[in-house]
């Protein structure tokens, strides 16, 4: 009975947005690639990813950067990636950072990735319960989100869509930009650092922890190992399902996307060292399917990670509401506290 009856309220949430568009499936290889000259887009595709795959250090490697600009809470840089949108191109970050009477030591900040297609005030609530508890923190505003959307859009589509090569780079393009925070942290003088990614977020952050050896400790919201299975099979990304109709396979496009995806960097993460992890998932989740979220777990454990899973018994949208986000937040900031020391 309380299944159907978060089930029901998933999909309540979800038919509240009404401008999803289906677009058609693009190989979007200019993405990618300067060079494809007619080649078989399966071909490319595949071969970029597992050459990614295989040089990931390089694939999400971060260049110097050096205009930072901090004025007022709002934190800006070129991001190390340029894509098309001109707009896309400025990284930005809002900086909460702690009043120094109730800062920790040795100091903490947590980098805090919302989720896809994330108002501008969201997740701003658990930036000021890190700094109750006394971290600072650092909220990115993900590719082509808020002032980084270009004009023509209504949501933020380009971050994951049926156009493949494209999805590649914004995703790679939002890790990088996660690093970057990173770095500018530590050139601030923060010792411990967290992260925090929700959804989406969830996934770049796991992405970032698995390159970036300054993060000390990752607090995961929703869990799922492959972006392609979640855009597949997710309640929230129907419209993406819609669109690549019977041009492409699972298989293919989790080959293709396997770069963007947690799972294969799961060993990484181990041989990394231990760094401990949270995972919060929710038991009645439609948008990361619940069994993706079971492989994961087990792959994480696997490779013996020092992982906590924390389940509570909602879903992807209504972890948002009342009672279920006030337990996932002291969740997140008893975790942070414990292991940002």
């Amino acid at each position: 009975m309380w299944q159907a009856f978060m089930h029901g309220r998933e999909r309540a949430h979800h038919e509240r947005d009404n401008n999803r568009l289906v677009r058609p499936l693009d190989w979007g290889l200019s993405f990618i690639s300067d060079h494809v000259n007619g080649a078989d887009p399966r071909r490319v595709l595949r071969d970029y990813a597992a050459e990614a795959l295989a040089h990931s250090e390089q694939f999400y490697a971060l260049p110097e950067i050096s205009d930072w600009q901090l004025q007022g809470d709002q934190l800006t840089w070129t991001s190390a990636l340029e894509t098309p949108a001109p707009e896309n191109n400025l990284a930005r970050a809002r900086y909460f950072p702690v009043d120094e009477k109730k800062a920790r030591s040795p100091r903490a900040a947590v980098v805090v990735l919302p989720q896809w297609n994330a108002q501008p005030e969201s997740h701003v609530e658990a930036c000021r319960i890190f700094n109750f508890i006394g971290m600072s923190a650092l909220r990115l505003t993900l590719p082509y989100h808020d002032e980084r959307r270009p004009p023509d859009l209504q949501r933020a589509d380009y971050l994951v869509s049926t156009n493949i090569g494209r999805t590649i780079q914004s995703m790679r393009q939002a890790v990088l930009d996660t690093r970057a925070a990173v770095r500018w942290l530590k050139q601030r003088g923060y010792e411990r650092i967290g992260i925090l990614g929700t959804s989406v977020g969830s996934c770049i952050a796991f992405l970032a922890f698995a390159h970036e050896p300054d993060i000390d400790a990752g607090t995961f919201n929703h869990v799922s190992g492959y972006v392609a299975d979640v855009a597949w099979r997710g309640l929230s990304t129907k419209h993406l399902r819609a669109g690549f109709a019977d041009q492409i396979t699972l298989d293919e496009l989790r080959q293709y996307w396997a770069p963007i995806s947690p799972v294969p960097f799961i060993s990484r993460v181990a041989q990394m060292g231990p760094r401990p992890l949270r995972f919060i998932a929710a038991r009645y989740d439609l948008t990361f399917p619940i069994d993706l979220t079971h492989d994961t777990i087990a792959a994480a454990r696997k490779h013996k990670l020092p992982l906590d899973v924390v389940w509570l018994r909602c879903g992807h949208y209504t972890m948002a509401s009342l009672p279920w986000k006030a337990i996932d937040a002291w969740k997140i900031a008893t975790f942070m506290r414990k292991n940002l020391r």
